[in-house]
């Protein structure tokens, strides 16, 4: 891998990370402006910390080390610099069954947001999906027949990867709807600032999965996910402290974060099927996406033109 991917991967990895965490960032200002400066100034500290080397450094750590266990812990972290042909062998045997599952998981992801999520309505068609919520669970479970009888003929464990993805999905859904009820009842009612932290850390550990997961999009090589997630960690948390109204004001941000989202969920799932996708396809569609997004939202943002 030559520095100028590495450079490109790690900065795909942190927009990717930034975007997706928009939500969390707006989460984060809204609870933190109901506790005592010491408290914030706790969370803001420790908890990214926290957030970076625990959640964003430990999860895809284990998760490379769990879809490749004869690596051991320390190959895991190393697998993708390694030059023993052993190594690389295994990585190419459980990478289809990795990035099965985070794609499956990516993909009902985004068809959640089109289909049941409030939103603004950024491209045509948008507005007549969201209409047709019902349709969510029957298009998922047709994607998931679909991936599953294509991926049996493969390879049984891909198959299984992609229920293990769909499944991650519905237990992370149900912990961040439980948190919205949750958020309600703290900022209307009386809780410890201890309490409001924790309940920070973990809401910030159910959103950091999004980022980890597509990351593998972007690479398998777990230190350029610490590097990546690590830095968008950080400027997620200065969304928090300084600008979180600002980026509020960039309406279509959310949109693009969730067809970049889609882009990588579907370029996981064909390099699971071997089609080969280079490694700057990721970051610079990311940046693609998203750029369209946020032009879209400057233009939005722009006066109308005085009468003459």
């Amino acid at each position: 891998m030559d520095i100028l991917s590495i450079v490109l991967i790690v900065a795909g990895l942190i927009l990717f990370e930034t975007i997706t965490s928009i939500d969390n960032a707006i989460i984060n200002a809204e609870v933190l402006s109901t506790m005592q400066e010491r408290a914030r100034r706790w969370f803001l500290v420790y908890g990214l910390l926290f957030a970076v080397f625990v959640v964003r450094g430990l999860l895809p750590w284990l998760i490379v080390w769990a879809a490749t266990p004869s690596l051991g812990p320390i190959g895991a972290l190393t697998a993708t610099f390694s030059s023993d042909p052993r190594v690389l062998i295994a990585i190419e045997q459980s990478a289809p069954i990795l990035l099965m599952g985070g794609g499956t998981f990516l993909i009902f992801l985004f068809f959640h947001w089109l289909f049941l999520e409030e939103k603004n309505f950024g491209i045509r068609g948008e507005r007549f999906i969201a209409t047709k919520g019902v349709w969510f669970f029957a298009i998922v479970s047709i994607v998931l027949a679909a991936l599953v009888w294509l991926a049996l003929e493969r390879d049984p464990l891909m198959a299984f990867g992609a229920v293990v993805g769909s499944t991650a999905f519905f237990i992370v859904h149900g912990f961040r709807r439980n948190a919205e009820e949750q958020e309600k009842k703290m900022l209307s009612g009386n809780m410890s600032d201890i309490s409001k932290i924790f309940y920070l850390e973990v809401i910030d550990a159910t959103f950091s999965i999004d980022g980890v997961l597509g990351a593998f999009a972007f690479t398998l090589a777990v230190p350029l996910i610490l590097i990546g997630n690590g830095v968008g960690a950080f400027v997620v948390r200065e969304l928090t402290i300084r600008n979180v109204d600002n980026i509020q004001k960039y309406r279509f941000l959310k949109n693009g974060a969730m067809y970049s989202i889609f882009c990588l969920g579907c370029i996981m799932i064909l390099d699971s099927f071997g089609i080969g996708i280079p490694v700057w396809v990721s970051p610079i569609l990311t940046f693609g996406v998203v750029g369209f997004f946020l032009f879209k939202s400057m233009r939005e943002m722009k006066p109308p033109a005085a009468a003459v």
